[in-house]
């Protein structure tokens, strides 16, 4: 309507000749260009979903009048529409106008151009001003985050946080926290997400990441606090909805978490970790093809990310399709080369086939002589050696993996092998371990009480356990210290070990407290 107007005033003015009238003039001094009000009804159609009708009017625009931000939406609508050489002319134009615009630079580098190419067009500006070395470093740092190389961005990115001009760089630690995160480093992603959160409070970039990581650690608590301060500052981001969905996710209420991933997805269609958890969700209830494809979509997003590759080879082999399974393992071990994430993705595959299993193997073993801490590589070295039953070889792999880090996972395991050698008391340590990093840990919960079952003492031990517990619960009440008597009797049993006396004579210890 204002375009409608303005084209009524510029013929009424044409028709009429100027009197001398100054009260006109104004007016039209006041009236915005016509460019801006166009980028205006861009960005309107830009919230409405409706991206072609964006593209269409910004097309609508001379080359010669686009301003910097005009090409710049036009090069991330191009983008997101699949036309990359038109996207990259227009990030190219937007730094010759503005040699600084890092958005465009993380454009560029995002469509495959050159991370040499890109510096060129700011090598003017860098050596005009001072205080601007840092740039061509930072430029080198996300050439190798688009390329996939995480070792080498990870390692130039820490050199660049090291610089007083950059320390405590928002942007950088969330950075930083994705590429550890890639890197299979979950330990020290969640470490940066964190650092970054107490930086910025309002920050919402990455955060479906970082809820993600709680949710697998078996930090429910802590994802759902996320949740809600995210709703808090916004519910009109991806991430919040995939923070919640991840949460229901591993509280297993799948169909919710379907729901929360469809929402995300509804308010961005490139959230490819929405995509993650509407594809897990879809899996986990059984509709494995729809999973696939978006799981497929996801990698199209993001070719460099293995958990999209992941996600979509275990639909392959839920749905007994080893083939694909080994074409699409074979691939990402081709495309993202030969580190301890894709060796151990490739042998995952190789233990679904008993012919290649002396294959999955030799590939665990190179994954773990590259990365030892690998819990994954771990996780299915173990899993492998469970089946040959080398149950003391599987003990001390996962000893070994333990000295340097707590996982439920690996404790839990660990309990198992140690059950098959009927170290009991020590696989009920290991079980206990793994229920206080993860108190979800159905398995864990399932070993111990499975120990209990088959925990099977001899009338005499049984009466001899009724008899000393009688003795020290009359010796309780005599001289009562709750500390102190606490941890001897626990010990005491806890040597013993009987799970029945023990449990009973807590439950005594409690009354008599109380009492």
């Amino acid at each position: 309507m204002a375009l409608q107007q303005k084209k009524a005033l510029s013929k009424t003015s044409k028709v009429r000749p100027s009197t001398g009238n100054a009260a006109s003039t104004p007016q039209s001094q006041c009236l915005p260009s016509e460019i801006e009000v166009k980028y205006k009804m861009a960005e309107c159609y830009t919230m409405l979903k409706q991206d072609k009708d964006a593209i269409a009017i910004l097309d609508g625009i001379p080359s010669r009048q686009r301003t910097p931000k005009i090409n710049m939406m036009l090069a991330n609508l191009y983008k997101k529409a699949g036309q990359e050489r038109s996207s990259v002319t227009s990030y190219k134009e937007v730094l010759r106008q503005c040699p600084l615009a890092l958005d465009a630079i993380l454009g560029l580098l995002s469509l495959s151009v050159k991370g040499a190419e890109v510096a060129s067009m700011t090598m003017n500006v860098i050596q005009s001003i001072p205080n601007l070395d840092w740039l061509s470093v930072w430029i080198k740092a996300y050439a190798f985050v688009h390329t996939g190389d995480n070792t080498r961005a990870i390692n130039t990115i820490c050199s660049l946080e090291k610089k007083s001009l950059l320390r405590d760089n928002v942007d950088l630690l969330g950075s930083l926290a994705d590429l550890y995160f890639r890197a299979g480093d979950n330990k020290n992603s969640i470490l940066k997400f964190e650092q970054a959160q107490m930086l910025d409070p309002y920050l919402i970039k990455g955060m479906d990441v970082y809820g993600y990581l709680l949710a697998r650690e078996g930090r429910l608590e802590d994802v759902e606090n996320l949740g809600c301060r995210l709703f808090n500052i916004s519910d009109q981001h991806a991430e919040p909805w995939v923070v919640s969905g991840c949460h229901s996710f591993y509280s297993k209420r799948y169909s919710r978490a379907l729901y929360l991933g469809a929402k995300a997805i509804q308010l961005n269609s490139n959230s490819v970790q929405a995509l993650l958890l509407k594809g897990a969700a879809l899996r986990n209830m059984g509709r494995v093809q729809e999973a696939i494809i978006h799981f497929r979509e996801a990698i199209r997003l993001a070719p460099c990310r293995l958990d999209c590759y992941e996600g979509l080879i275990e639909c392959y082999l839920a749905s007994n399709s080893i083939r694909e399974a080994m074409v699409m393992a074979n691939n990402v071990y081709k495309t993202l080369g030969a580190n301890a994430q894709t060796l151990t993705l490739l042998a995952t595959v190789c233990l679904e086939d008993p012919v290649t299993q002396e294959k999955a193997k030799t590939l665990l073993d190179k994954a773990l002589t590259q990365r030892p801490d690998y819990i994954k590589a771990v996780v299915k070295k173990a899993e492998l050696l469970s089946r040959e039953q080398k149950y003391e070889d599987g003990i001390a792999l996962l000893r070994n993996a333990l000295a340097n880090q707590s996982d439920c996972v690996l404790h839990r395991i660990l309990g198992d092998f140690l059950v098959a050698v009927n170290e009991y008391q020590e696989a009920m340590d290991q079980y206990s371990i793994a229920l206080s990093l993860d108190p979800n840990d159905q398995k864990s919960l399932e070993g111990m009480q499975k120990m209990e079952k088959e925990e099977s003492p001899t009338d005499a031990t049984q009466e001899e356990d009724v008899d000393d517990m009688e003795v020290i619960n009359q010796s309780c009440l005599r001289s009562w210290k709750p500390p102190a008597s606490c941890i001897s009797l626990k010990e005491y049993l806890h040597r013993r070990g009987n799970l029945r006396t023990t449990v009973s004579l807590a439950q005594s210890v409690v009354c008599l407290w109380i009492t």
